[in-house]
């Protein structure tokens, strides 16, 4: 089952988030094919840095997507604020190649 995961970042954490990225794109990369999608939230205006996170993830259980999301070095890192986990069902569209 799919699951849209939406983090979103403690205030002033650009810091936080910058050197937790490494382990954070290689925690993500060792998930294999279950990480469908991922890349930052960005705040408003043209040039609005990151804000959050939002992933799509497909795994067996809502419980193992919280596990999944507590264990993401930016979560250990104390990055975020909150998160949210939700079911999600594709409705339109396709997968595409980040830009």
């Amino acid at each position: 089952m799919l699951f849209a995961i939406f983090c979103y970042d403690k205030p002033d954490s650009v810091g936080t988030r910058q050197a937790a990225r490494p382990a954070h794109l290689e925690y993500l990369s060792d998930a294999g094919n279950r990480v469908k999608l991922a890349g930052p939230l960005l705040g408003p205006g043209e040039n609005g840095g990151p804000v959050g996170s939002m992933l799509l993830i497909d795994a067996a259980s809502e419980a193992a997507v919280q596990l999944f999301a507590e264990n993401d070095p930016y979560a250990t890192a104390g990055l975020f604020e909150k998160v949210e986990i939700h079911p999600w069902k594709r409705a339109v569209g396709t997968w595409g190649e980040p830009d």
